[in-house]
């Protein structure tokens, strides 16, 4: 698999014009990207299936006046895909921990999608008065018994794993059921390109499995911590982004986020998709980038 910056090809460098850094864990190397300068940065962390291309217009919106960390789990993106690790909520929690410790950054402000919810508040809600301002877009870090159809038959045993690792049966279908409007080729291509065999989707399909149930699933504590300090934000300056034609994150997960966080500034973009920084790119940075440079 192609996983560092002079092998991109050349259609990706054209709208991911990055070269991402590495951080070394125990159980992989993950890769990043750190665009911009300063000991105050804002993290942007992804979901599944996607990986820091993600957010690649957000950074290029904002790496000329705030560092900008994006990391990709391991598993995603241009990251390590060991096949015999846990891919474990925790575990991710653990390696973002671990790298931001390393970059040492004084204050950190937090963009999260999807796992990216969980994953990143899991990391920075200990970090106390360290972290500051969070955007929060289509995303879930408390426990919920919504689980739509189509992602619990990725679940099933065997032939779960099948359809998403030997089909892409979940990669490639989000790149027309997370949006609203059709992505241009390119960008589908740039969404998939990690997730090119077997053996590279392995965290698209650890990632499912790993859903918490509340039934005794081996994430179902590391959840119910996050969730425990999720009173914390509402001390904090909060923007909810959020795309109404979320299949998966819905109405009903808007709605919790709403009253959780009452004083955050919210925003409910009818007509976007689960990936909403596609469907509604210009709302979207123009809202991050008023909220965060304020």
């Amino acid at each position: 698999m192609v996983s560092t910056p002079a092998q991109l090809p050349g259609w990706l460098r054209g709208i991911y014009p990055f070269t991402p850094k590495r951080f070394t864990t125990a159980a992989g190397t993950l890769s990043y990207l750190d665009e911009g300068e300063g000991d105050e940065a804002v993290v942007m962390v992804h979901g599944n299936p996607t990986w820091s291309f993600y957010y690649r217009n957000v950074v290029l919106a904002l790496r000329g006046r705030m560092r900008c960390i994006v990391p990709d789990h391991l598993g995603c993106g241009l990251s390590d895909k060991p096949q015999q690790w846990s891919y474990r909520l925790a575990d991710h929690i653990a390696n973002l921990r671990a790298l931001l410790d390393s970059l040492q950054l004084k204050r950190v402000h937090l963009i999260v999608h999807d796992w990216g919810g969980p994953i990143g508040l899991g990391a920075t809600l200990p970090l106390g008065d360290r972290l500051g301002k969070v955007v929060i877009l289509n995303t879930a870090a408390f426990a919920d018994t919504i689980v739509p159809a189509r992602i619990n038959f990725c679940r099933l045993p065997f032939i779960g794993e099948l359809a998403v690792r030997g089909f892409n049966g979940f990669a490639w279908p989000a790149t027309w059921m997370s949006v609203t409007r059709p992505l241009p080729d390119a960008v589908k291509r740039g969404f998939l390109f990690p997730y090119d065999s077997w053996a590279n989707r392995i965290a698209t399909h650890r990632f499912v499995v790993d859903i918490p149930t509340g039934k005794n699933h081996p994430s179902d504590a590391a959840l119910a911590e996050i969730e425990r300090q999720l009173p914390a934000l509402r001390a904090r300056p909060v923007r909810i982004l959020w795309g109404g034609q979320d299949f998966c994150f819905n109405r009903h997960y808007y709605d919790r986020w709403t009253q959780l966080v009452p004083q955050a500034q919210a925003t409910y973009l009818a007509d976007a998709g689960h990936y909403v920084l596609e469907d509604a790119r210009e709302t979207c940075i123009a809202a991050i980038q008023e909220f965060l440079l304020d």
